[in-house]
């Protein structure tokens, strides 16, 4: 197994969140896999129903092309009990021991409507892609945009005012109505976001 990165030193980082364990570690994924494994497919059927389960209707039309039955499936374990789901050389969600799963940028790139979108204003988007968490007025602020209604401990994508692209994947710190009444501290809890170490990653298996 190699994971190619950039030329970059290792100092891009993913944060990955559990709604349930609020972890806030960093992890470097090219020093931190510890293992890799191709899943029975009992397994690989259990954690497909998982997705199934937990994105209904975002994936169910698209589950065959997103992970293909007869495909194999690599569960890649890090440090920190990140686990990566990797089909044919590509991650494809990870989570966090047995939390839920967020699907890579790479893979919303493809299918945007898999999630939720809620919308930052243009003065977010420096912090977005720094990784840092996303405060409620960055999303009521003019520019910004929640056009779905989602509970607290939401996935989310993560979009921007001017930009086309989902800069990054999150969990709702509180439900959108919140967000908007409150309207203060942190709305979305980032983790993952455009051009960090999981994005630079290639997975050659």
């Amino acid at each position: 197994m190699q994971l190619k990165t950039s030329q970059h030193k290792l100092t891009s980082l993913t944060h990955i969140h559990s709604p349930a364990t609020k972890l806030h570690n960093r992890f470097n994924i090219k020093e931190d896999v510890t293992g890799h494994t191709q899943v029975k497919s009992s397994v690989q059927r259990a954690i497909r129903a998982k997705i199934l389960e937990q994105y209904k209707e975002g994936i169910e039309g698209i589950i065959d092309d997103v992970m293909p039955k007869k495909s194999p499936l690599i569960l890649m374990k890090c440090h920190e009990h990140i686990n990566l789901i990797v089909m044919n050389n590509e991650v494809l969600f990870f989570n966090h021991f047995d939390g839920p799963y967020f699907p890579t940028l790479k893979l919303l790139h493809k299918y945007p409507n898999m999630l939720p979108r809620l919308q930052v204003d243009r003065g977010a988007i420096k912090f977005v892609m720094a990784g840092a968490n996303i405060m409620c007025p960055g999303l009521t602020s003019k520019g910004a945009r929640m056009d779905v209604s989602v509970p607290a401990d939401a996935v989310v994508a993560i979009t921007a005012e001017g930009k086309n692209e989902i800069l990054a994947v999150g969990t709702t710190k509180m439900s959108t109505d919140d967000i908007k009444r409150i309207n203060k501290n942190i709305g979305v809890e980032t983790a993952h976001y455009l051009n960090d170490y999981l994005w630079k990653t290639v997975v050659d298996l």
